[in-house]
């Protein structure tokens, strides 16, 4: 499982809208989003570089935590 620093993730919506961006390069990953940390922990086959590409596309810029 990779885990990531969203800075910009804030509310629910944000979630919804980082959680498809993930899906739409890889619908069998798993995502877990912590608000309050601001992290995410996705499981994905898919390489950090491209899931970082697509959080960054969605509007929310990510770090490997």
């Amino acid at each position: 499982m990779l885990q990531f620093r969203v800075n910009d993730m804030s509310c629910e919506h944000c979630v919804k809208t980082i959680t498809k961006a993930v899906a739409a390069i890889d619908a069998e990953a798993s995502l877990e989003a912590d608000l309050d940390t601001k992290l995410v922990r996705i499981d994905s086959a898919h390489p950090v570089a491209e899931l970082i590409r697509a959080l960054d596309a969605a509007g929310y810029p990510a770090t490997v935590a």
